[in-house]
């Protein structure tokens, strides 16, 4: 009203107000939060997920609408509806989309694979999967891993024929010992047109355990059998006064010694035959493996103690297959696991369920527990390896004192792992004052390592300073060697 009494005139462009969402406590935002409801519960409670080309397909709409402020009132109302029923002809795709993903209980996943594996070696394992659906699907699948396994390829990216069955293979690595299970397969699957992604989990149990390296055992084997074994370092050891142990006859096979040919037997045979000679059987070997501090070192992924539970395992089946007994004590700040000594094959059985889940802990070794139970457990005389790592007086007195203590009523045998990084540090100066110290203090260290191999030998025992990947062959020389000189 004016000052006059009159009152306004309403323009007519506001005479009738048009519909707005306001009017009704419904902001844009409470709209927004409407539509995004759905896929909220799709993604908690489906697990189902928009993929990247739905979020491509859905910002159509909106780089539609950006030249509408723009437009005049009557374009932009035109224009308008244009993208309305774009958004809803859109909406309806996404919908169709969604329901033509196929229930997850239409798909079956079954693994095959071995339940034992060896440390450090491939494994393969088969993936078969059914797929129950009217239609094709495309599948990503990958399988279970936990830490310490290594999988190759990770992903396998399927299309599975309607009512076929498909098989795909990948390998398995395993890069630490111990119990494993493998509990499930993950899968995701696209939709019809792609726009949804579904992930699915399939419940596939398949335990494993990861035992040290016993492929090298059925190489060992191979070369033995075939008279080899000069190509993986065992030297022949001639055995002094072996022609008086006189075992049997066998056949000439390549790389024997011509002075054991038995002419006579030749002659009448029509064929070479050898004489082969035994050695003394029933004698002991007992190792006692260090899992204290010492031994966590790494080289190529794997522990000290593993290059030396593989040793362990490859000398055991060596002394086994000579006839002896093998026991094996592992410790650190206790007792851990002792195997008494026995032969026979189910020895080398008990020793792998023994060690397959060792694993070195970060504490200090008690070498006198350690001997303590092996004086009380073990009386009778064997070659006793002991397979650890030092790097400190404190350490390095103790075991040279209680090793020297076995001479006599033992075969003492040390061995010592090396340790790459303080080998390359020695090997490799520079002209940096930092390098070059750390190069001196490295050397120094070797130089008191040798004295320890030294002082060892001077006590009356035997001693092997050794790399970790090269530790097996030594081992075996010289256990033949201890054999061929009788020591035991």
């Amino acid at each position: 009203m004016n000052p006059t009494g009159v009152p306004n005139e309403v323009p007519s462009e506001m005479a009738i107000e048009p519909f707005s969402v306001l009017q009704w406590g419904i902001t844009p935002w409470a709209v927004l939060l409407l539509c995004l409801l759905p896929l909220v519960l799709l993604v908690s409670l489906g697990r189902t997920f928009p993929s990247r080309r739905m979020v491509w397909l859905a910002a159509l709409p909106l780089i539609v609408s950006l030249p509408i402020p723009w437009l005049p009132s009557g374009w932009a109302s035109w224009w308008g509806w244009t993208v309305a029923a774009l958004g809803f002809a859109l909406a309806l795709i996404v919908t169709l989309d969604l329901f033509s993903l196929p229930l997850p209980r239409l798909i079956h996943v079954e693994r095959t694979m071995q339940r034992v594996a060896s440390l450090g070696n491939r494994h393969s394992i088969e993936l078969s999967i059914d797929n129950h659906n009217s239609r094709p699907i495309e599948l990503l699948l990958a399988d279970d891993v936990t830490q310490g396994l290594v999988i190759e390829p990770a992903l396998h990216r399927l299309t599975l024929p309607a009512g076929k069955r498909v098989s795909v293979q990948h390998g398995l690595t395993a890069h630490r010992r111990g119990a494993f299970e493998l509990e499930h397969v993950y899968g995701e699957q696209l939709s019809r047109w792609g726009l949804w992604r579904k992930q699915h989990t399939f419940a596939c149990r398949s335990p494993l355990h990861v035992y040290p390296d016993i492929k090298q055992i059925g190489e060992y084997a191979l070369l033995a059998r075939t008279n080899r074994l000069s190509q993986i370092g065992v030297r022949r050891t001639r055995r002094p006064g072996q022609d008086n142990n006189f075992e049997r006859l066998r056949d000439y096979q390549q790389d024997d010694n011509y002075k054991h040919i038995d002419w006579r037997a030749s002659a009448r045979r029509q064929k070479l035959t050898v004489k082969q000679f035994q050695t003394d059987q029933s004698q002991r070997v007992i190792f006692l493996l260090d899992c204290g501090r010492m031994m966590t070192n790494e080289y190529q992924q794997l522990s000290l103690l593993d290059y030396a539970l593989n040793s362990v395992l490859m000398l055991s089946y060596v002394a086994l297959d000579q006839g002896d007994s093998v026991g094996m004590l592992c410790f650190s700040d206790h007792i851990h696991t002792y195997v008494p000594p026995a032969g026979g094959k189910r020895q080398m059985n008990r020793l792998l369920h023994a060690g397959f889940d060792q694993f070195p802990r970060l504490v200090q070794s008690r070498f006198d527990e350690a001997f303590l139970y092996l004086s009380t457990h073990c009386r009778r005389r064997s070659l006793v390896v002991l397979i650890t790592n030092v790097i400190d007086q404190v350490n390095a007195s103790q075991i040279e004192s209680y090793m020297g203590n076995l001479v006599g009523s033992h075969v003492p045998l040390l061995v010592l792992a090396r340790d790459h990084r303080m080998f390359d540090a020695a090997d490799h100066p520079t002209p940096d004052p930092l390098v070059l110290y750390r190069s001196a203090a490295a050397s120094q260290l070797l130089l008191w390592r040798d004295q320890v191999i030294r002082g060892m030998k001077a006590r009356g025992g035997l001693a092997l300073d050794v790399f970790p990947e090269d530790m097996t062959t030594p081992l075996v020389n010289q256990y033949l060697e201890v054999k061929a000189r009788h020591l035991l």
